[in-house]
């Protein structure tokens, strides 16, 4: 669940200045307010944490490059979010390099959804990542046991028993949805 915070004596432009130039942990910049994430259990935490590692493993692994990230803040047309886990390619790395803010989305993102998250919202986060540069979103419900994994053009669902794969960014990277989400 996002829980507004609102900043006294701030207007939204110099608001928004101070964040890019220090963005403070745990907080969103959403509709002109710091927003603050929050709302992560102990399930949401080691999914997250299996995700960036088997992402990380993966890149690592097949010489891929780029980096891995959890909650870094990044940009999009609207907001300024921070994603559970992010991807990071080696030309976007080597293009813009590590700013305290990227100035896009990341290429590919995954939500970890709590149960005090609601759907609009979520959906709503996950379309303003594809607007904003993102390829590829999953959406990891760990009480429901799916994933969804969104693309510009398709939408695909994955549950237990199955193995969840990505479709545009770090290709052939598989995981068996009950070994994400045990």
């Amino acid at each position: 669940m996002v829980v507004s915070t609102i900043v006294p004596n701030q207007t939204e432009t110099s608001g928004l200045e101070e964040f890019l130039q220090n963005p403070p942990p745990h907080m969103e910049w959403v509709n002109g307010q710091l927003e603050e994430k929050n709302g992560m259990t102990l399930k949401h935490g080691r999914v997250q944490s299996r995700l960036d590692r088997y992402w990380g493993n993966y890149q690592d692994n097949h010489n891929l490059g780029g980096e891995t990230y959890t909650e870094a803040p990044c940009r999009t047309n609207k907001q300024i979010r921070r994603p559970d886990v992010a991807y990071l390619t080696p030309e976007l790395l080597n293009q813009l390099g590590e700013p305290k803010v990227l100035p896009q989305s990341f290429p590919l993102i995954a939500e970890i959804i709590s149960p005090t998250d609601l759907a609009e919202d979520i959906f709503a986060k996950a379309n303003e990542y594809l607007e904003s540069g993102c390829q590829e979103v999953w959406l990891v419900l760990p009480e429901s046991q799916w994933i969804l994994v969104l693309t510009q053009q398709e939408r695909f669902l994955f549950t237990t028993g199955e193995e969840v794969s990505t479709k545009v960014v770090l290709p052939g990277f598989t995981v068996a949805v009950n070994k994400l989400l045990a």
